[in-house]
């Protein structure tokens, strides 16, 4: 049985493959922030997308974008402006998104989620 963590990152692996196989490339894995933390972080095209991975293993209680809380939005945009300052760009004048790769059947179903993550 795996650790939540190894679990956590095979998964984060499974969603990265998948979006490279859409054409994106990897800027960074796991990018810690106080008080947050970015799954991925890729390009697609001039677009930087901060990509939060969920997975479930079933249905049952409900998709694995459900689990994405309120909270958890306000860390990952914080995470997120903290990876734009670190990195000598704007807000204003970046074009970046924040997209969701929900993981179910164990990795059989890979659903890609362009702009779950609204900043409002």
């Amino acid at each position: 049985m795996l650790s939540k963590r190894s679990k956590g990152q095979h998964y984060e692996a499974v969603a990265e493959k998948h979006l490279i196989s859409c054409g994106f490339s990897l800027i960074e894995r796991n990018f810690h922030a106080k008080g947050g933390e970015l799954d991925l972080i890729m390009r697609d095209g001039n677009t930087i997308v901060f990509v939060e991975v969920r997975y479930r293993a079933q249905q049952t209680f409900g998709h694995a974008a459900e689990t994405v809380t309120r909270s958890k939005i306000q860390r990952i945009l914080k995470a997120a402006n903290v990876w734009l300052m670190k990195n000598g760009l704007s807000v204003y004048s970046t074009d970046f998104r924040f997209d969701l790769v929900a993981i179910h059947q164990h990795g059989k179903q890979v659903e890609w989620i362009k702009n779950a993550i609204t900043q409002g």
